[in-house]
């Protein structure tokens, strides 16, 4: 079997290439690496492309057959895509129908697509289930819900399977230490937390310390990388494997532990994993913020046999920890 991995160069496309080779898919990644990065690719073949160039994107796959796409290429900061929703449309967007005519016109017909909670804006139930009313409030939110719209209707049309996976928050890094997160800028709280803890002149900003949870600061549902790309490995065998059922064509799944974890949480577990207490700063709340984003992925665990092997916030911590070691 051979797959297509785009922004296979990121945070979770660099852990699912490792998956995929280990398990006997061979995998091309395609990166423009404008956020990602060569060195992460220690598996399967780079192509240095974007998906803005039509041209060069139908050049691979005329040279190439594959069996199936994953897709995980996208900018995914949502304050940068409130301050700059030209350029989140065009990347996320219209590169993303640049892969779906591609796969088209070279009949490739299976493709999992890295989507996320942020479709679903402000929950008004918990834990979020894949039927809860989708209403972004970012434009990076909004970008993702089209694509998803996009890949529905090419099922639609052209027959075209697909599973749509919504990520919570991805965190941890690879237990060996051979990949692991590297953005820059950094905004996601676990490594922003271990960079103070290892740089004493960093300080790390909590957002609102009077939310109505266990200790007033924000619950979110953090998933080690590693147990969601064990989800991509067994949702590519259901498309792999499975029947095209029209009524099955395309099936979406959330990603998530199922338990949410405060931010002062992961802090004070930061502390205890590492033995040393980040400097914290309390600021005002972030507009946007909700108190508790938490995922339902009983769907998941259900329909394709998904379980987390590391539920446990100090296994996502410590193997972060170990990797931000390793890059300091």
């Amino acid at each position: 079997m051979k797959v297509l991995l785009t922004g296979g160069a990121g945070y979770i496309g660099s852990h699912a290439n490792k998956l995929l080779n280990r398990n006997g898919v061979e995998t091309v990644v395609l990166d423009n690496l404008s956020r990602g990065h060569a060195e992460a690719v220690k598996w399967g073949r780079l192509e240095v492309l974007d998906l803005l160039d039509y041209e060069s994107l139908a050049r691979l796959f005329r040279a190439e057959h594959f069996d199936a796409v994953l897709h995980f290429a996208a900018y995914i900061f949502v304050g940068e895509s409130v301050k700059d929703p030209e350029t989140y449309y065009l990347n996320n967007v219209v590169g993303s129908l640049n892969l779906l005519r591609a796969m088209r016109e070279h009949s490739v017909d299976k493709i999992i697509f890295s989507s996320t909670a942020a479709v679903y804006g402000t929950p008004r139930q918990l834990p979020i289930p894949e039927k809860h009313p989708l209403e972004p409030i970012s434009p990076y939110g909004w970008s993702k819900l089209a694509i998803e719209r996009m890949i529905i209707d090419y099922g639609r049309a052209f027959g075209m399977r697909s599973i749509i996976f919504r990520y919570f928050n991805a965190a941890g890094a690879d237990p060996e230490c051979e990949t692991g997160e590297n953005h820059d800028p950094e905004n996601h709280l676990i490594p922003l937390v271990l960079k103070a803890a290892l740089d004493p002149g960093r300080t790390v900003t909590v957002f609102g310390t009077d939310y109505d949870t266990r200790d007033g600061t924000c619950i979110r549902d953090y998933i080690h990388v590693n147990d969601l790309t064990e989800a991509h490995l067994l949702g590519l065998q259901n498309l792999i494997e499975g029947q095209s059922d029209e009524g099955e064509l395309s099936k979406v799944y959330n990603i998530g532990n199922g338990s949410g974890f405060s931010v002062q949480e992961v802090i004070e577990t930061s502390a205890r994993v590492t033995g040393r207490a980040p400097s914290v700063r309390y600021g005002a709340r972030r507009a946007g913020d909700p108190p508790v984003l938490v995922a339902s992925s009983d769907k998941l665990r259900s329909e394709l046999g998904w379980k987390p092997r590391y539920p446990d916030l100090e296994s996502i911590i410590a193997h972060a920890w170990a990797w931000e070691q390793k890059l300091a």
